[in-house]
C-alpha cells in the first residue's frame, strides 16, 4: 500500500528532532504540521500535544523523526531517533532524512509491533503550509451532477485542508517564545500580524456598538405605526428608494452585529457587504461632489423643463397624427376624436404641472443631489423615481389604453362563445354548454359587430402608448440592473480572488518534482483557485428585487390581451 506524507515546505531547513501532525488511516496518509527540535523531555511534549488535541479536537501525535545532517554531525542521531519510536509509539514510524543540501531525501517506516512488517512505498508531497492555511477548499458546484470519485477526491482534500486550518493554535508559538518546547512551522520566525488591523479590531467594537444603537433607533421609526398608514405605506412599497435604502438598512444590521461568523460563507459575506457598502457610498460622494461643482445641478434644472415641453409637443404631434388617417388606416372617426382629445386634455394638465412646479425644481434638485452621499444606488434609485413622476402621464395612457383593448378583447371572446352556444362557468372555472333565445343571439350579433369594428381604432392607441411604456420600463430597467449589480456583486471574494488567488481554492493539482532512483516520488502540492464565474456564483449577495418569472410567451399573451405589465416588481406585492 502507498503512504502519503504531507510535508510542509518551510520545514525543509529545520534542525532535526521529530515530526508532530496527524494521521489519516482511512487515506493511508501522514500531515505533517511542525517539526519539534532537540533537546525537549518526552513528557512535556505528550503533555502539550495533548493540550494542542484539547483546544483544536485534532488528533494531533507524534508521526516519526527528521534529521538534518547538515545541522547534526553526530553519527549516533539516526540510532536516537529510531529509539524515540518506542517512546511515541506510533505505527509507522516515518524517517525522513535530508543529507546535506541534497533535494532528495530518504523516508522509510518503521513497524515494530507488526507480525508482518512490510515496505510501503511512501510518496513525499510537499505543500505550501501558510497558502493551505489560509484557504478555504470549496465543494464543486456542479455536486448533483459530479461523480462518487469526484465527492471521494473532494472529502480526501478537505481532511488534509481542516487538519492544517483548525491547527492555527499550533502555529501561534515562534523561536522568540520561552517555553520548553521549539517548533519549525510557517510562523517560526514570528507570527504574522499587522498593526493596522489590530487598531482597526480595537476600533471597531466601540463603532459597532454605536452603530447598533442607531441602526435600532432607525428600525424602531421604520417599525413605527405612523408609517402603516395609507399614504406613507403606499409610497414605502411603490418607491424604488424606500426599497433600497431598507435593503441597505438590513445590510448594516448584519456588518454591526457583534455575532461571530460562525462558517466561512458567514464571513465572507459579511465582508462582501461591507466592501460593497465602502464602494457604494464612495461612488456616491464622488456623484455628489461633480454635482455640485460648476452649479451643475441648476443646469440640469434649467434642462429639465425644456424637455419636458418636448417630449409634451412630441406627444401632442403623435396625437394629431392618430386623430387624422394615421399610415393610411381608416379609423372610426368618432372615437379617434373621443380618445385623441380625452388624451390632448391630459398632456395639457401634464404641461401645467411642470410650469407650476418649474420654480422649485432647482431646490428640489440640490436636496435630491445630497442624497447621493448615502450611495451610489440610492441616487441610481432617485433617478428612476424621478423618471416615473415624469413619465406618469406616458404610463395613465398605457393604463387607459390597455383597460380599454383589455375589455373590448374580452368581451369579443364572451359573445363569440355565444355564438358557439357556450358561456364561462365562473364557479368551475370552465366553458359548459348553455341554450340561448333569439333575442339574446340578436343583441349578441350587436354587440360582436359594433365591438369589432371599434377594436382597429382602441388597437392603434393601445399599441402606441405600449410601446412608449415599454421604452419608459427598458430605461428604468437598466437602473434597476446596474442598482442590482452593485448590491449582488461580490467585491470582496473578487478583489481576494485577483490578489490571493489560494485563498479560494477549488482543488489542487500535483506537480511531479525531478527524481532519483531510490528515492520516493517527490510531488508538490499547488492550489487551483476558484474561477471567477464561480466565485460570483458562489458568493453573489441577494437583492430585495424579485424578476418575474413570466416567459417571453407568457409576456406576449399578455400584451396581447391587454393585461397590465409591471416587469420590476417587488416580492410579496401582487399584479393586478
Amino acid at each position: 500500500m502507498v503512504l502519503k506524507v504531507f510535508f510542509p515546505s518551510c520545514c525543509s531547513s529545520a534542525e532535526s528532532g521529530i515530526l508532530i501532525g496527524r494521521w489519516i488511516p482511512e487515506q493511508n496518509s501522514a500531515v505533517i504540521l511542525a517539526v519539534v527540535h532537540f533537546p525537549f523531555i518526552p513528557v512535556q511534549v505528550k503533555h502539550y500535544l495533548s493540550e494542542v488535541q484539547r483546544v483544536t479536537k485534532v488528533s494531533v501525535s507524534v508521526l516519526g523523526s527528521w534529521s538534518n545532517s547538515k545541522q547534526e554531525k553526530e553519527e549516533s542521531l539516526s540510532e536516537f531517533l529510531e529509539d524515540l519510536g518506542t517512546i511515541f509509539s506510533h505505527e509507522p514510524w516515518i524517517q525522513i532524512s535530508k543529507e546535506g543540501d541534497s533535494k532528495f531525501w530518504s523516508c522509510s517506516t518503521l513497524q515494530k509491533h507488526s507480525n508482518n512488517p512490510k515496505m510501503e512505498e511512501v510518496i513525499l508531497v510537499y505543500y505550501d503550509q501558510r497558502k493551505v492555511m489560509l484557504s478555504h477548499l470549496h465543494p464543486p458546484l456542479d455536486a448533483a451532477t459530479s461523480t462518487d470519485h469526484r465527492a471521494e477526491d473532494a472529502s480526501k482534500l478537505s481532511a488534509i485542508f481542516d487538519t492544517v486550518a483548525k491547527s492555527k493554535t499550533l502555529f501561534m508559538t515562534d523561536r522568540y517564545d520561552d517555553g520548553p518546547i521549539k517548533l519549525t512551522h510557517w510562523q517560526s520566525d514570528g507570527v504574522e500580524a499587522s498593526i493596522l488591523v489590530e487598531l482597526m479590531k480595537q476600533a471597531s467594537v466601540p463603532a459597532c456598538m454605536l452603530l447598533t444603537f442607531l441602526l435600532s433607533l432607525v428600525s424602531g421609526v421604520c417599525r413605527s405605526r405612523v408609517l402603516k398608514f395609507w399614504p406613507l405605506s403606499f409610497l414605502w412599497s411603490k418607491l424604488s428608494t424606500c426599497e433600497q435604502l431598507g435593503h441597505r438598512l438590513r445590510h448594516l444590521q448584519v456588518i454591526s452585529s457583534n455575532k461571530k461568523a460562525q462558517t466561512q460563507t458567514q464571513l465572507m459575506r459579511k465582508a462582501n457587504i461591507f466592501v460593497s457598502l465602502l464602494i457604494d457610498v464612495a461612488l456616491g460622494v464622488l456623484l455628489m461632489s461633480w454635482l455640485y461643482r460648476k452649479n451643475r445641478i441648476g443646469h440640469l434644472a434649467d434642462t429639465l423643463i425644456p424637455v419636458a415641453d418636448h417630449v409634451a409637443e412630441e406627444l401632442q404631434d403623435l396625437l394629431q397624427w392618430l386623430m387624422g388617417a394615421p399610415a393610411g388606416l381608416k379609423m372610426n372617426r368618432a372615437l379617434d376624436q373621443v380618445l385623441g382629445r380625452f388624451f390632448l386634455y391630459h398632456i395639457h394638465l401634464w404641461i401645467s404641472y411642470i410650469h407650476l412646479m418649474s420654480p422649485f425644481i432647482e431646490m428640489i434638485l440640490w436636496y435630491v443631489g445630497l442624497s447621493a452621499c448615502l450611495g451610489l444606488t440610492v441616487a441610481l434609485c432617485i433617478l428612476s423615481d424621478i423618471i416615473a413622476l415624469l413619465t406618469f402621464h406616458i404610463y395613465c395612457f398605457y393604463v387607459y389604453g390597455a383597460r380599454l383593448y383589455c375589455l373590448k378583447i374580452y368581451g369579443l371572446s364572451s359573445l363569440w362563445r355565444l355564438f358557439r352556444g357556450k358561456k364561462w362557468n365562473v364557479l368551475r372555472q370552465r366553458v359548459d354548454s348553455c341554450s340561448y333565445d333569439l333575442d339574446q343571439l340578436f343583441i349578441g350579433t350587436l354587440l360582436f359587430t359594433i365591438l369589432l369594428f371599434l377594436l382597429p381604432t382602441t388597437a392603434l392607441y393601445y399599441l402606441v402608448f405600449t410601446l412608449l411604456r415599454l421604452l419608459v420600463v427598458i430605461v428604468q430597467g437598466l437602473i434597476h440592473l446596474l442598482v442590482d449589480l452593485i448590491d449582488s456583486l461580490p467585491l470582496y471574494s473578487i478583489i481576494l480572488r485577483l490578489c490571493r488567488s489560494y485563498r479560494l481554492a477549488a482543488g489542487v493539482k500535483f506537480r511531479v518534482l525531478e527524481q532519483q532512483d531510490g528515492k520516493p516520488l517527490r510531488l508538490l502540492m499547488q492550489i487551483n483557485p476558484l474561477s471567477y464565474g464561480s466565485v460570483v456564483r458562489t458568493y453573489r449577495l441577494p437583492t430585495y428585487s424579485c424578476y418575474p418569472k413570466d416567459s417571453w410567451t407568457s409576456l406576449c399573451k399578455k400584451l396581447f390581451l391587454g393585461e397590465l405589465i409591471y416587469p420590476w416588481k417587488h416580492k410579496g406585492e401582487k399584479q393586478d
